[in-house]
């Protein structure tokens, strides 16, 4: 059995990168990794499946034994991707799908080079911003911030194997399964079926 493929989306808020995960994990059945969280749980939210939640003590814990992928603070609690259940899967041949911010791309690809990293960015930048405003949730100062932290992500382009533009979500979702598609039949990733069939 050959290693599943661990993909990665980012990008900056308001490109779309949160619908085309859920659909992709839709639409192809992929693992998706379950983080650890030191904030409390909101109403309806269970344990291990929505989030591990955890406490300060118990997640510095976790970090000092080097238990995460990634991990980092928002907004006084802290959130990580623990290792462990996410190597699993790929030993067993399933494929994850991460998505995280421009950080935890550099901290996932740093644990675990193979990971496919996928941008995910409107046109330009004049639709991010309409899109910001169209939620009717930002304020002016939120939304120009927002807009240099979009600027600082895509200065950051060399870290990506793939940027996606999204100007159509049905588009973009077909071009982000067409990339995973085209990694699961790369040679790297199939060198033990091959080696397989040539032994038969």
């Amino acid at each position: 059995m050959d290693k599943g493929l661990l993909v990665i989306i980012s990008g900056p808020s308001g490109a779309g990168k949160g619908t085309i995960y859920r659909r992709v994990i839709d639409r192809t059945g992929m693992k998706r990794s379950i983080s650890v969280t030191t904030r409390k749980p909101r109403p309806g939210e269970v344990d291990g499946v929505d989030y591990l939640f955890r406490t300060e003590e118990e997640y510095h814990q976790m970090i000092a034994d080097g238990a995460f992928l990634e991990t980092a603070a928002v907004y006084k609690n802290f959130y990580g991707t623990p290792k462990a259940p996410v190597f699993e899967n790929l030993e067993n041949g399933n494929d994850v799908l991460f998505e995280v911010d421009i950080h935890g791309v550099k901290s996932i690809k740093k644990s675990y080079p193979d990971a496919v990293a996928i941008f995910v960015m409107t046109p330009d930048f004049e639709t991010l911003e309409n899109r910001l405003r169209g939620r009717g949730t930002e304020s002016e100062d939120s939304i120009r911030t927002r807009l240099g932290s979009a600027r600082h992500e895509l200065g950051k382009y060399e870290m990506f194997d793939y940027i996606v533009f999204n100007d159509d979500i049905d588009t973009a979702t077909n071009e982000v399964l067409d990339i995973i598609t085209a990694e699961k039949r790369r040679i790297k990733n199939n060198i033990k079926a091959i080696t397989g069939l040539l032994e038969k």
